[in-house]
């Protein structure tokens, strides 16, 4: 099987996707116990849930990994955390530190003794002072119940891009924690999840924290089209999906899921530099 190479070390030895692949299925088994054990409903998200639809495990070259879960899940995730996170990880999230970014998913959970530069500067990792701030990490990405309706959609989107660039500017530009613009952020977004919910809404989506995507054609999924989720094989375990992986990943990655790009598509893409735990860690 082909090795994608992330790092060429000065000694001549290489990390490869694979080698970063054993450490994010270590702390993706540690997220499923403490998930099992609170039920907590989560599930693998993005590309994580196309390889293990597609690949039974991770993508080949695929250098990350995601699981999402609902933001009342979510919010009972971070007090766990707070209390049992397991001492080999640190988890980061703008409820615990606001020098987070508001605009990348929602938590990391990253391993003390490693290392992880993103590719992604723009980004870039704010939260930093203490062992494993920088680690290898998965991304927990928060979901909202949402509104099918346009008119009632929209706006709430649209404020959140507007409020995007002064969020942007002020932390890369002007190197100033705008603590004010992403409480706006956060709470327009609340307040939209929190009003679709009392509405009964069928449908949910990625909370509106999440403006990388166009607002007039947001992820939106049926509820029932991701609970209950289930369990499916995952490389040497079994990690959950969403009920319906064909509409989950239709809508999340494209009706050609199931084909694999073009060979100069397969390569890493999220990793500028990294350090791998210590053999005995």
């Amino acid at each position: 099987m082909e090795q994608y190479v992330v790092k060429k070390n000065p000694d001549g030895s290489e990390i490869t996707v694979a080698d970063v692949q054993k450490v994010l299925l270590v702390i993706l088994k540690d997220i499923d116990a403490i998930c099992r054990r609170h039920s907590i409903s989560y599930w693998l998200n993005g590309g994580s849930a196309l390889g293990a639809v597609r690949h039974q495990g991770f993508i080949p070259w695929d250098d990350d990994a995601d699981i999402a879960m609902m933001r009342s899940d979510f919010e009972r995730f971070i007090e766990i955390m707070k209390k049992e996170c397991p001492e080999k990880y640190v988890f980061q999230c703008f409820a615990t530190d606001d020098r987070y970014n508001v605009l990348i998913p929602g938590m990391k959970i990253r391993m003390k003794g490693t290392y992880l530069q993103e590719v992604n500067t723009l980004l870039d990792n704010r939260c930093k002072g203490y062992e494993g701030c920088d680690g290898i990490f998965v991304d927990v990405f928060v979901y909202d119940y949402v509104s099918i309706n346009m008119f009632e959609d929209l706006p709430r989107r649209l404020l959140n891009d507007v409020l995007m660039v002064p969020e942007v500017v002020a932390d890369n530009v002007l190197h100033i924690n705008p603590i004010g613009i992403k409480k706006a952020i956060m709470n327009n977004a609340h307040a939209y999840g929190r009003h679709c919910e009392k509405k009964h809404s069928d449908y949910i989506g990625f909370d509106l924290t999440w403006v990388w995507k166009s607002p007039f054609k947001p992820f939106i999924f049926r509820y029932d089209d991701i609970f209950p989720v289930q369990y499916v094989p995952f490389e040497d375990t079994q990690l959950p999906i969403a009920a319906h992986p064909h509409e989950f990943l239709t809508m999340g990655i494209g009706p050609g899921y199931m084909q694999l790009p073009p060979e100069n598509k397969r390569y890493a893409k999220h990793i500028r530099d990294i350090r791998l735990p210590k053999e005995d860690d």
